[in-house]
């Protein structure tokens, strides 16, 4: 049987450095079984993180566990040292430990801390941001891609830039709370925008309003029809959602339940939908008034 309290990332160390063949396959047998019990709460975001990390669906690399030696195994987590880590915090694994003391006590001040041990401030957190960014902009091609030409971002750019910024402590989240405490301005706005504007000083504007000022400027560069203009709405609803523009937004949300795709968009465009795309994920990241 499992033990609920073990981590994956223990039973990991456990597969890659363990002296005897028999307890790394035990240990293995048991990251498996983990692994399918847990899967369930790997949900959106979480669940898109924990396969960046492993490179691969997790139905794949549970298939991949199940039938590779135990040696093979353990080279392959080695080198995917971030998986571990995030299949615990995703499913609630990280364990806590409890600090017992008897005195009594006394609230002196509430904050939140950032940062990997959440003992930084938040205008710090923020300024240490901008410092991670100006040197790593030519070391992650991602980055580059945002702060240069992030009409030509992907979504695997996307997921595994959010990696690369978690395992430094830089998440979203976290930059979306420490610019509200630090600024007080709260802007619903994306990773990319923070990345933007910290690295090239672009206005942080929320999303939403980012892809309707990206609208409006279509339309004044073009003379939609009526059906078109109704299109370019829809899609528009679906870029806010999904903050990727290609051909596979096409595919999702209302647009699809709309009878959406490529196909029939392209040709509602005149056969001009893929340029029409990637002019909207030009506008979207303009900072023109």
């Amino acid at each position: 049987m499992v033990n609920p309290l073990i981590t994956f990332e223990q039973l990991v160390k456990e597969v890659v450095e363990g002296k005897e063949q028999e307890f790394r396959e035990e240990s293995l047998r048991e990251l498996i079984a983990k692994l399918q019990r847990k899967k369930v709460k790997l949900k959106g975001e979480p669940e898109e993180r924990v396969e960046a990390a492993a490179g691969m669906p997790v139905s794949e690399l549970l298939v991949f566990l199940k039938k590779s030696a135990v040696g093979e195994v353990a080279e392959w987590l080695a080198q995917h040292a971030a998986f571990a880590p995030y299949l615990d915090q995703a499913t609630g694994g990280t364990p806590y430990k409890m600090i017992v003391s008897e005195h009594v006590d006394e609230v002196r001040e509430v904050r939140r801390g950032y940062g990997h041990h959440g003992n930084t401030r938040p205008a710090d957190y923020l300024e240490s941001f901008k410092s991670f960014l100006e040197g790593n902009l030519n070391k992650i091609p991602a980055l580059l891609v945002v702060t240069q030409r992030p009409r030509d971002l992907t979504r695997e750019d996307l997921k595994q830039l959010k990696l690369a910024l978690d395992q430094e402590g830089y998440t979203e989240k976290a930059l979306q709370s420490a610019w509200t405490e630090s600024k007080n301005e709260d802007f619903a706005a994306t990773i990319i925008g923070y990345i933007r504007q910290l690295a090239l000083g672009s206005p942080l504007v929320p999303y939403g309003e980012r892809v309707d000022h990206a609208v409006q400027r279509l339309r004044k560069k073009h003379s939609f029809t009526d059906a078109q203009r109704k299109w370019l709405d829809r899609i528009a609803e679906q870029v806010k959602h999904d903050h990727i523009v290609d051909n596979e937004l096409l595919e999702k949300g209302d647009l699809k339940a709309q009878g959406g795709g490529f196909t029939r968009l392209n040709k509602a465009f005149d056969g001009k939908l893929d340029a029409l795309l990637k002019e909207l994920a030009e506008e979207v990241w303009s900072d023109a008034g």
